[in-house]
């Protein structure tokens, strides 16, 4: 059985850092480069001809799945809107990243090297008027996984960098972090469980809707139970609360909709049960997208997401600088009001995020 060994040490200074101004265009020429194809071409096959439109933009249902950072609550519900009262919305998301880093200095090694698989299960209801509640369970999968080759593939078939890649072990699953000599995370079996389940609140500030507008803001709250178990990753160990402002703005003309969102909040942890001395308990967080839909059933989106460091004490990009995230796809409305988003993400802030994940959210509203 893997077991998961933490070192309480003395605390030291949360280092913050930001990607390099060349390393920013390098990623995204990257990601725009290896995305296009398996998002916005997709897509492009279901357009047809552009029409009038009415299709919502709304922002995509998933956060940063490093495996060091999915455990917490880090927010994947980032819309302004409100259900009313007396109304239901079901979700199925699904997120399937692979992860490889691996850094070495003179006191630090991590080895960051496995596919994680998340599927969550939500349920959201207005519970009165202005008023929403919901409840979502995840269930997670740490393992090697089978995305390497097909990872390793790509790279070389667009001539982008491998970063160690090609000449590791293939679809093996090693989540290790060694600090002064000693061993602080070690996860190389692979595990699956329930992950932490969350409680969500809403409450509505604003919602101006007509015919060529519509405008909202919104408070949501979260809190994550530590259901997961820690040792595999699985979970963080500890209680998380999230307090949120969320917003958006989305105009309808005969060109289509076009819709900017964004959101801003705090995360407040207890004590973790991963890294516990070097894990920070505050978090700053915020999102930022744009879409735009040219017809009723379709739209195209691209967003940020971003958080304040959750570890310090550490030299490393992989615990120590913000996280920075990049999605880029969007959204298929089917008959009965079904709703799809297809997105795929990469680490804008090189190793603070999976090299990519695939997500695909189906939801319904009842």
């Amino acid at each position: 059985m893997t077991k998961l060994s933490v070192t309480i040490s003395r605390s030291e200074t949360v280092s913050c850092s930001l990607p390099a101004e060349s390393d920013l265009v390098q990623v995204v020429t990257r990601f725009f480069r290896t995305s296009c194809l398996v998002t916005f071409l997709p897509l492009l096959c279901f357009a047809g001809v552009a029409s009038a439109a009415d299709m919502e933009i709304t922002p995509f249902s998933t956060f940063n799945q490093s495996p060091l950072l999915q455990i917490y609550g880090l927010p994947h519900d980032t819309g302004s809107d409100i259900l009313p009262a007396g109304t239901f919305r079901i979700s199925l998301n699904q997120d399937l990243s692979s992860n490889y880093t691996v850094t070495n200095t003179p006191r630090e090694q991590i080895t960051l090297d496995g596919e994680t698989y998340r599927v969550s299960f939500g349920v959201r209801y207005g519970v009165a008027s202005h008023w929403e509640a919901g409840v979502e369970i995840p269930y997670i999968i740490q393992g090697g996984g089978f995305l390497d080759s097909f990872v390793v593939n790509w790279h070389d078939t667009f001539g982008l960098p491998q970063g160690g890649r090609d000449r590791a072990s293939r679809n093996r699953l090693n989540f290790s972090y060694v600090k002064d000599g000693a061993q602080k995370l070690r996860v190389d079996h692979d595990a699956s469980g329930i992950g932490d389940i969350t409680l969500s609140g809403g409450f509505s500030l604003y919602d101006g809707s007509g015919p060529e507008r519509q405008d909202r803001l919104a408070i949501k709250g979260v809190v994550k139970l530590p259901t997961g178990d820690s040792s595999y990753l699985l979970g963080s160990g500890s209680t998380d609360f999230i307090l949120q402002l969320c917003g958006s703005t989305v105009g309808y003309s005969e060109w289509g909709s076009l819709g900017v969102y964004g959101s801003v909040g705090a995360l407040a942890m207890t004590r973790s049960a991963v890294l516990r001395d070097q894990h920070n308990p505050l978090a700053g967080l915020g999102t930022l997208g744009v879409g735009w839909g040219p017809a009723s059933w379709i739209s195209f989106k691209v967003q940020l997401n971003g958080n304040t460091p959750l570890y310090h004490g550490s030299s490393l990009d992989e615990l120590a600088k913000s996280p920075l995230l990049l999605v880029l796809g969007g959204a298929l409305r089917f008959p009965r009001e079904y709703l799809l988003d297809i997105g795929v993400s990469e680490d804008v802030a090189v190793a603070t995020a999976p090299d990519v994940s695939f997500h695909l959210g189906l939801s319904k509203r009842f």
